[in-house]
């Protein structure tokens, strides 16, 4: 992979901004770092070149939450006319203690997945992502099971008793956090993030050929915005006592880093879901082999469920010869 144009969404603080910082560090020629204001993202796109000095970031206004919004920026990248080496996909949402939709009736941690897609879909339809792109989405521990307080939804189970076994309905209610979804804070988070996961598959299968999209757990990095709109439990329990255990959180930077890495891993491993070893929240990061994960029927739904909710698909997507 070239090192010559990254995209960072969330760039304003913690992951993101560690990761633009990083990347400048690498010798990245151009980073491109978004945010929700304009005018935000131009201070921190002027404080990361003051701190790296370095004169290679651009600010780009994104806000996931707008579709609108994101289509612009996407033709501003085309105005551009120059191809995207590193897409990542970072920016999220802990969801917070009541449930919050957005204004196109999305539960706000499921958000960050519909724009991404926007984003991600228009810069291929768009042929702006070169030809042996990279594409890194933020996942997250929950999505893989074992984590206290975190418990994600049986799709199968749930599309069986609410939507006559139509996974992609069943997706797409959890997305809309619909009438048979009882909101819990961390359960809708990891949901979201084992969408996330879903969905990094499916595109895998959907991408031109040298290029890939992996999933990647930055792990415990507790020192970050993201947990902003946590509830209680998990704001006042659970990361003070992770915070406690030795190995069981890191600094943004080593989270970022994990990025950083996956960005330099081949097309063989494209669409699979990296985080830590099981139990762990830091140190080095694996390819996740639990069976949910895998599941090609649930990953379809997790794609056809996006399309339906961001209402834009892939013009030409690659041979789907191995979608069942």
């Amino acid at each position: 992979m070239k090192h010559s144009i990254a995209l960072v969404t969330g760039a304003t603080s913690g992951l993101g901004y560690a990761a633009a910082r990083l990347l400048a560090g690498e010798g990245w020629h151009e980073i491109i770092v978004t945010g929700r204001s304009l005018a935000q993202i131009k201070e921190t796109a002027a404080q990361l070149a003051a701190e790296t000095k370095r004169q290679v970031f651009t600010p780009l206004e994104l806000d996931l939450n707008d579709p609108v919004n994101v289509h612009s920026a996407v033709a501003a990248l085309v105005k551009q006319g120059r191809p995207v080496d590193f897409l990542l996909l970072n920016a999220g949402l802990v969801p917070f203690k009541q449930r919050v939709l957005t204004a196109t009736g999305v539960e706000a941690s499921q958000a960050p997945l519909i724009g991404h897609h926007q984003l991600t879909v228009g810069l291929l339809n768009a042929n702006l992502l070169s030809s042996n792109a990279r594409i890194v989405i933020a996942g997250a521990e929950p999505a893989r099971g074992g984590v206290p307080m975190f418990k994600y939804t049986d799709l199968p189970a749930f599309a069986a008793k609410y939507h006559q076994g139509d996974r992609t309905a069943a997706v797409e209610a959890l997305i809309r956090n619909g009438p048979n979804v009882k909101y819990v804070p961390n359960n809708a988070y990891a949901d979201a993030k084992l969408i996330i996961a879903w969905w990094t598959a499916a595109l895998a299968r959907r991408l031109p050929a040298g290029t890939a999209v992996y999933a990647v757990s930055p792990g415990g990095a507790t020192d970050t915005k993201v947990v902003r709109s946590a509830g209680p439990l998990l704001k006042y329990l659970f990361i003070p006592i992770v915070n406690l255990i030795p190995g069981m959180n890191q600094t943004p930077e080593t989270a970022a880093r994990r990025y950083l890495q996956a960005s330099e891993f081949g097309t063989d491993v494209s669409g699979q879901f990296f985080a830590s070893a099981q139990g762990k929240f830091s140190g080095p990061i694996e390819a996740q082999r639990h069976p949910h994960l895998h599941d090609r029927a649930s990953q379809e739904a997790a794609w056809q469920a996006v399309v339906k909710v961001s209402g834009i698909d892939l013009s030409s997507p690659a041979s789907l010869s191995a979608v069942s």
